[in-house]
């Protein structure tokens, strides 16, 4: 395999040309990634992502004719293997939340560094979520909101999920990491992923991203979020 087919294909999308251009002369001066389309909208980011075959899309929110969150739900219907990462300025609660909803893997805010953006690019692009800490307190009141369910709140936790498992989908909505919740509740990391891997199959979830939203949702986000 040749260093070029080893390189993360992106497509950057967003309205701002100057921001556009900046974020792919950015990229492009790391080794395994490689901007292989621009985009202004969400029609061209769709339509671009597909003929040049990206694995990733770094996505903005907010842009004319077909947002970031539309595009994103057109991408997961069309071109599932395409991982999207939003980038964004602010984003409002049901922009973010419609993303989510549509398949998106990761969020960003525009005050990340070029290292972040590029390591977030590299967790999506093989299969992870990455949720920028200011955009999972968005996520957090946003999925309150949508369950009404006051920070805290004790909702029936789903059928079949346990004690143990409901416990480790709380401290995923915290934000740790799966080394941070191996050594929080002193077991191994293996022991954590096979909690999580039963929890997102009986949640329904597939991502770190979407179990966030379904641990508030059911009431079993950490208390002090708010």
């Amino acid at each position: 395999m040749s260093a070029e087919d080893k390189q993360i294909r992106v497509v950057v999308a967003d309205d701002q040309t100057v921001v556009r251009e900046s974020v792919a002369a950015m990229l492009d001066l790391y080794d395994d990634i490689s901007v292989v389309g621009t985009a202004a909208d969400g029609d061209q980011a769709v339509a671009t992502a597909i003929a040049e075959r990206a694995l990733v899309v770094l996505m903005d929110l907010n842009m004319p004719g077909v947002d970031g969150a539309e595009a994103t739900s057109r991408l997961s219907r069309r071109a599932p293997d395409v991982n999207v990462l939003i980038l964004t300025t602010y984003g409002d609660d049901e922009s973010i939340m419609r993303a989510l909803d549509a398949g998106a893997r990761g969020y960003l805010t525009k005050d990340a560094g070029r290292a972040d953006i590029a390591a977030a690019i590299r967790t999506v692009a093989g299969g992870q979520a990455v949720l920028d800490q200011k955009v999972q307190q968005q996520l957090v009141r946003a999925a309150m909101q949508r369950a009404e369910l006051p920070a805290g709140a004790q909702a029936a936790p789903p059928a079949g999920l346990t004690p143990r498992e409901q416990e480790v989908l709380t401290l995923i909505a915290s934000g740790m990491s799966n080394r941070d919740i191996a050594g929080h509740l002193f077991v191994s990391e293996g022991t954590v992923k096979t909690h999580i891997n039963n929890l997102f199959a009986k949640a329904g979830v597939r991502d770190r991203a979407a179990a966030v939203t379904f641990a508030f949702q059911h009431g079993l986000g950490p208390t002090d979020a708010a």
